[in-house]
């Protein structure tokens, strides 16, 4: 009979982190809600199909909707309280993701060394992709 793995104590950045998850999940829906909100009163649910709306729902982009009907959408949608905004919700989407990847990366791997190794690599991973979210945002 094989016996069970003993527990360890998760520890600071772990209690950290699985609080961060639960947070940041919520947060993430309140930023949904709001982004919905806007969309609507600003006239996209009569002026853009549903899969153009979502984009604009979720990614405030000028570029994703100035082929359409909205008026005035460029100026209003790349100034700097939806620039923040779309980081905000850029910077808390990757890490509650990533987060998720290395939990489940943790579950499954048992040898320290390749634990170390996948942690690096999935902290790189996020670094990249938040790097080049946050050229996209503010390049747009």
């Amino acid at each position: 009979m094989r016996r069970p793995r003993p527990i360890r104590s998760a520890g600071v950045f772990e209690y950290g982190m699985w609080l961060f998850t639960r947070i940041s999940g919520l947060t993430l829906i309140l930023f949904a809600a709001i982004s919905m909100g806007i969309a609507f009163s600003l006239g996209g649910r009569t002026q853009l199909n549903m899969t153009s709306m979502f984009r604009w729902m979720f990614f405030p982009n000028p570029n994703h909707v100035i082929n359409s009907n909205v008026p005035d959408v460029t100026a209003g949608w790349s100034n700097a309280f939806w620039q923040i905004y779309s980081m905000l919700m850029i910077l808390l989407a990757s890490v509650h993701g990533f987060n998720g990847v290395r939990m489940i990366l943790e579950d499954y791997i048992e040898k320290p060394l390749i634990i170390a190794i996948l942690r690096g690599l999935t902290v790189l991973l996020l670094v990249g992709a938040l790097i080049v979210a946050i050229y996209v945002i503010l390049a747009s």
